[in-house]
């Protein structure tokens, strides 16, 4: 069988730090990705994951559905909806372009498989500004999105309770599960299906839309929300490959 082929969309940041030394200062830029340990868990051949940072998302991310048909999965972490939304010949140039949150709901309803994943640019995010409520999008995921800063941060640490256990994409993950730190407050929708929650809040949870399938999870996919006992536990592995299998309808 063929390996499931991944389109991973942003989890990349720039940091600028402005450094005070008495008299005089000098600024330091940093570029980092967060897919360290996502990429750890899907190594082998049965999977074939292909990053694409949030400021090469902005004119590589597809336009088409053809290009879409390349993947069986996308997951969009930490990615706000102006990034897909304002390609640079729109922003910079004026002209029109295709919609690709419209294009992601064509794409699922014929038989993709899309995963949404938690961060300060995720669903509502940070003063709202991530910005997917109301959005093509939002009408085929498995909840319904905040229009404000859905921020809910856990600094004690919150552990989450599992729904639906005999669900195949939790098949095999048993016992307590490490804290997290927090995640974005969403409302699950009637047409969604719980597996996880997280306090009263949906963590994991899925949908068929059409021939395809969604699926969103809450946290981050790795630190600050999502920790180091949470990700070097064996089910951090294991969860998300079998989520990628049953988004790419393997099992």
């Amino acid at each position: 069988m063929s390996a499931i082929r991944i389109l991973l969309a942003g989890e990349s940041w720039v940091s600028n730090s402005t450094h005070f030394k008495g008299w005089d200062f000098f600024s330091s830029t940093v570029y980092e990705v967060g897919t360290e340990y996502l990429e750890k868990a899907l190594t082998g051949d049965e999977f074939k994951l292909e990053h694409m940072p949030g400021h090469v998302a902005a004119t590589r991310f597809p336009t088409t559905l053809d290009e879409l048909a390349q993947y069986d999965v996308v997951m969009l972490s930490d990615i706000g909806a102006n990034t897909l939304l304002l390609h640079p010949d729109t922003w910079l140039r004026g002209q029109t372009m295709p919609n690709r949150l419209k294009l992601l709901k064509q794409w699922v309803e014929a038989g993709g498989g899309l995963a949404m994943c938690g961060g300060y640019l995720s669903f509502a995010g940070i003063y709202g500004s991530a910005k997917y409520y109301r959005t093509p999008l939002e009408t085929i995921l498995p909840v319904s999105i905040h229009p404000f800063d859905d921020r809910f941060e856990v600094p004690e640490g919150v552990v989450a309770e599992v729904v639906d256990a005999v669900h195949p994409i939790l098949e095999g993950i048993s016992g307590e599960w490490p804290a997290l730190l927090g995640y974005n407050e969403l409302t699950l929708r009637p047409e969604g299906h719980l597996l996880v929650k997280s306090g009263e809040h949906p963590l994991l949870a899925v949908r068929p839309v059409g021939q395809g399938r969604t699926l969103i999870w809450a946290s981050d996919i790795g630190p600050h929300w999502c920790p180091q006992p949470f990700l070097r536990w064996s089910g951090y592995a294991r969860l998300w490959q079998q989520s990628l299998r049953w988004l790419a309808g393997r099992i």
